[in-house]
């Protein structure tokens, strides 16, 4: 499939209120398939279902056909429960939009980067936590910053801020790390703009 944002399929790690909504309009603007990871089965039945009441009522205004609803539900898949993040080692992007701890953030990076395709982009929601701190927990073990494996991996790294609500909110913030690369600013910045965001 040929998509001018160049993404096959992206994933969200968080099915809290941000990651909903990155997931939403990842799936309903940018046509994406999306795959969403949470490790609480009850917060993505509520984000779930969250999504149904959206899209009905995005059609009960107009602003989108009941087609249209269909398909983007569709394009939206749960990650298995034992499947974690292995589950998003196929994508092309993963948002995380997990709680705004520290060390829990890097560690996530961490694992995307040593789960997830080297060339698929690390982006986070996060809007006050150091990038270029989360793209330093990417390098591989083993490597190290001026590494040729390690500048790569850090340069995968970007901030992808979503405002809140998402759906709503046009504006996105895209935050680089001192590592992160001008490659991945452009196709961070294109799924943002095929998100609707600008």
């Amino acid at each position: 499939m040929s998509i001018a944002h160049g993404f096959r399929t992206v994933g969200v790690l968080g099915a809290g209120q941000m990651g909903l909504g990155i997931a939403y309009v990842a799936s309903l603007r940018a046509k994406v398939p999306v795959l969403v990871v949470d490790r609480s089965q009850a917060q993505i039945q509520k984000s779930l279902s969250l999504m149904d009441k959206l899209l009905a009522k995005d059609v009960s205004k107009g602003k989108i056909t009941e087609q249209d609803a269909q398909a983007a539900r569709a394009r939206i898949t749960i990650v298995p429960e034992n499947e974690g993040i292995n589950g998003l080692k196929d994508v092309d992007l993963v948002v995380e939009a997990a709680s705004e701890n520290v060390g829990l953030k890097t560690s996530l990076f961490e694992t995307l980067s040593a789960t997830l395709r080297p060339d698929a982009i690390l982006a986070t929601n996060t809007s006050s936590i150091s990038i270029t701190k989360m793209a330093a927990a990417a390098i591989p073990k083993g490597e190290t910053a001026a590494s040729e494996k390690g500048k790569a991996s850090a340069g995968r790294v970007v901030g992808l801020h979503f405002f809140n609500p998402v759906p709503v909110m046009k504006l996105v913030e895209l935050i680089p790390g001192l590592q992160t690369s001008e490659e991945t600013l452009e196709r961070a910045r294109a799924f943002a703009i095929a998100c609707g965001k600008g």
